[in-house]
C-alpha cells in the first residue's frame, strides 16, 4: 500500500497543479470549479487507489463512480489514469471476467459522456481512451501470468520439499528396519551362545568344575553384550516381514575381505587398522562394517576412474575412530555425482544407534571423506 499511495499522491499533485495553474491564469477557459468542489474531487478520485490490492472490485467501480464527475469537471488526467489502473489491477489479481464487464461499463460511460463533453473531437477522444485501456490490459495480463507462473513455482517447490522430507523419513524408517533385523541377530546368536556355555556348565559342574565356571563367565559377558545390544534395538523401530535365514554378521574381521571385494571391482583400497578391533562388541562391528562398506560403495559410484581409497580404523580407549577418504575428481569444486541420499542418510542413522557421530563432505584438495565415532561402551 506505501507504493500505491505514493503512485495516488503523485496523480493528486498533477491535478492540483493544473487547477493551481487554471485558477492564476485569467483566460483559462472553462473556468475551473471552486476549490470546495474540486480538491475532494481530486482526493476522492485517487483515494480508490490506495487500496486496490486489497480491494479490486471495490476500488475499479468507486474510481468509476468518482470518474463521472471528475471527468465533467475537466479537472485534470485522475479520472482517465484511475481508470486505466483499476483495469490493470482487475485482470492482474481477479480475472478477465471482472475485467471485460468492468470494461464494458466504462466503454458504456465513454460513449455517453464524451460526445456530450467534447461534441467536435470525441471520437479522437475515444480512440485515446481505448488505446489507454488496451494497454492496461496487456499489462495486466503479463502481470498476471508472471504471478501466477511463481505462484505455480512456490507451489511446486513446497510440495518438492514435502516429498524430500517424506523421502527421509521413509530411507531412515527402513534403515533402522535393517539395522533392528541385524541386531535382532547379533542378540540371537548371543543367546545361543549362553545356552551351550550353560549347558556344557551342568555337565561339568561336578566332574571338572574349573571348565564350569569358565562356561559362568562366558555366559556372564554374553549376557551383558546381549544386554547392550538389546537396549540399543528398543530404540530402533522393526519390520517382522522377510524373516529370512539367521546367521552371524560380518564385523571388523571381515573389513579385510570387504577391502579385497572392492578392489576386485576397480578401487584400489588401503586398510589400515590401529589398535585392537577384534573383540569389540558385535553390534558396534558390524556397524563399523557396514558404515565403510556404505562409503566404499559410494566411492565406486561417484569417485570415477583412477580414483583409489584409503580406510582406517582406530581404537583408542572406549572409541573407534572411522576415516574413508577417497581422492575422486571434482568439477567446479563439487564432488562428481554425490548428492544427498540415502546412504548417508543410513551410515548416519547406524552411527546414531550407538551413540557416536558421522560427518560427510568433500575435502578441500579433491575427494570425498567420510568421518565417524563410535563409543564402545556398554551403555
Amino acid at each position: 500500500m506505501v507504493g500505491d499511495t505514493l503512485i495516488a499522491a503523485l496523480i493528486a499533485a498533477f491535478d492540483l497543479l493544473l487547477f493551481v495553474a487554471r485558477v492564476v491564469e485569467p483566460q483559462a477557459q472553462p473556468r475551473p470549479e471552486p476549490w470546495f468542489i474540486t480538491l475532494p474531487l481530486i482526493v476522492g478520485m485517487v483515494a480508490p487507489i490506495v487500496f486496490r490490492r486489497k480491494y479490486p472490485l471495490t476500488a475499479a467501480y468507486l474510481a468509476l463512480a468518482i470518474g463521472i464527475p471528475h471527468s465533467l469537471a475537466e479537472i485534470g488526467i485522475g479520472s482517465v489514469v484511475t481508470g486505466c489502473i483499476a483495469l490493470y489491477t482487475l485482470v492482474a489479481y481477479v480475472g478477465r471476467r471482472a475485467a471485460l464487464l468492468y470494461l464494458a461499463v466504462s466503454e458504456v460511460i465513454s460513449l455517453v459522456q464524451l460526445p456530450l463533453q467534447q461534441p467536435d473531437d470525441w471520437v479522437l477522444g475515444l480512440i485515446m481512451t481505448n488505446l489507454a485501456l488496451a494497454f492496461s490490459w496487456a499489462l495486466g495480463e503479463f502481470i498476471g501470468a508472471r504471478r501466477a507462473y511463481h505462484a505455480e513455482v512456490e507451489r511446486r517447490l513446497r510440495l518438492l520439499e514435502t516429498e524430500r522430507d517424506q523421502q527421509a523419513r521413509i530411507a531412515v524408517a527402513e534403515e533402522r528396519a535393517r539395522i533392528a533385523r541385524e541386531l535382532h541377530d547379533v542378540v540371537a546368536h548371543a543367546v545361543s551362545v549362553m545356552v551351550v556355555q550353560a549347558d556344557g556348565a551342568a555337565y561339568a559342574v561336578h566332574s571338572q568344575p574349573e571348565l564350569a565356571e569358565r562356561a559362568v563367565k562366558t555366559i556372564s559377558s554374553t549376557g551383558r553384550e546381549a544386554l547392550t545390544e538389546l537396549r540399543r534395538l528398543l530404540g530402533v523401530l522393526r519390520s517382522d516381514g522377510n524373516g529370512g535365514e539367521r546367521t552371524p554378521q560380518p564385523g571388523t574381521q571381515s573389513l579385510s575381505d570387504l577391502a579385497g571385494r572392492v578392489r576386485a571391482v576397480g578401487l584400489p583400497v588401503r586398510l589400515d587398522i590401529v589398535g585392537n578391533v577384534d573383540d569389540l562388541p558385535a553390534g558396534v562391528g558390524l556397524g563399523i562394517y557396514r558404515i565403510v562398506q556404505e562409503a566404499l560403495t559410494n566411492s565406486l559410484k561417484h569417485a570415477g576412474p583412477g580414483s583409489s581409497a584409503v580406510v582406517r580404523v582406530a581404537r583408542a580407549g572406549d572409541q573407534v575412530e572411522l576415516s574413508i577418504v577417497d581422492n575422486g575428481r571434482r568439477t567446479s569444486g563439487t564432488l562428481v555425482g554425490v548428492s544427498g541420499g540415502n546412504g548417508l542418510i543410513g551410515m548416519r542413522e547406524r552411527a546414531l544407534v550407538f551413540g557416536g557421530t558421522l560427518d560427510a563432505g568433500p575435502r578441500a584438495a579433491g575427494g570425498w571423506e567420510v568421518r565417524a565415532s563410535l563409543p564402545i561402551g556398554n551403555s
